[in-house]
């Protein structure tokens, strides 16, 4: 296949994708933990995911920010601290699963990526609530800190948990559609690149020593 044709194409699908993470997250959004209604759980992480299983980590940074660009002018009261907070954690769930699916390109290697992708994920939003909550929220640090095991804890680890697991089970017969109806073409479905992979790692350090270098200024009290 031509690369221009390839690039169109993928151009296409990934914009279809992230269309369609786009209404599940206006249509579908869930308060699963009565004591912060302020998160919500919706299921637009479960079509990034995929995008990326597809075309390899890359592909979820232009995902992510569509996507979180549209819930931020729609239905986001969060304005871009929202916008930031869901960047970071689609990037976090979904080009972690992505890069380890690419390496160990089978079933048991969907796996271990969407199980990685929901630790890392939650680990990382722990750390990015306790830094930037506070001050967004107008509460103090304490409060956040008293919030970590029975709000934030369990909200990362049901919402990125359940999209792991539909991400697991609609995978294939997605792609399997797509394939059948023209969409996808099995030789899309490309080996990752090193360009892939040393973004792919690059992004999961950026995403984790950010907060680190925060906290640490948090504790010291610069922050």
């Amino acid at each position: 296949m031509d690369k221009r044709t390839f690039d169109t194409r993928k151009i296409a699908v990934l914009a279809m994708l992230s269309a369609i993470a786009s209404v599940l997250m206006l249509v579908v959004r869930l308060s699963i933990i009565p004591a912060a209604p302020f998160l919500i759980y919706d299921p637009k992480d479960i079509i990034i995911v995929i995008g990326g299983f597809i075309y390899g980590p890359l592909a979820v940074i232009p995902m992510a920010i569509i996507v979180a660009f549209v819930e931020m002018v729609t239905v986001s009261a969060d304005g871009w601290v929202g916008f930031l907070m869901n960047v970071i954690s689609t990037l976090a769930f979904a080009c972690t699963a992505a890069l380890i699916y690419k390496r160990i390109h089978s079933v048991k290697g969907a796996i271990l990526g969407l199980v990685v992708g929901v630790i890392f994920t939650t680990v990382i939003m722990i750390l990015w609530n306790y830094i930037i909550t506070p001050g967004y929220r107008g509460v103090p640090r304490a409060v956040i800190v008293a919030m970590i095991p029975t709000v934030f804890l369990p909200f990362n680890l049901i919402k990125y948990g359940l999209s792991a697991a539909t991400a697991m089970l609609v995978y294939k017969p997605l792609s399997i559609i797509m394939k059948k109806t023209g969409i996808l073409k099995e030789s899309e479905q490309k080996p990752m690149t090193t360009r892939s992979i040393v973004v792919g790692v690059i992004t999961a350090i950026c995403l984790a020593v950010v907060p680190a270098v925060l906290l640490i200024l948090v504790i010291q009290g610069v922050i």
